[in-house]
């Protein structure tokens, strides 16, 4: 269920930096945040166990900023 709302969140990143590049900079740093918080907190967690937790919200958090990055780039390859 995380998985696909991580998804539903990049999917999002991207078509909001394809319409609307210079407005979606705003949400992208806000899901990253929350993604962040979440690696703190995954990251307290005892031995191996927080590492993963911590890594996984990290690839989120990266995940997210590639989506609305190739939106960005993909409206600047727009020809008008």
């Amino acid at each position: 269920m995380i998985i696909g709302g991580v998804i539903a969140v990049c999917v999002l990143l991207l078509v909001l930096a394809f319409v609307f590049p210079r407005l979606s900079r705003h949400p992208q740093r806000g899901a990253q945040r929350t993604m962040g918080v979440g690696a703190q907190v995954g990251g307290k967690a005892p031995g191996p166990i927080g590492r993963l937790l911590s890594k996984s919200f990290g690839k989120s958090s990266q995940a997210m900023g590639k989506s609305a990055s190739a939106g960005r780039k993909g409206r600047g390859k727009l020809p008008l």
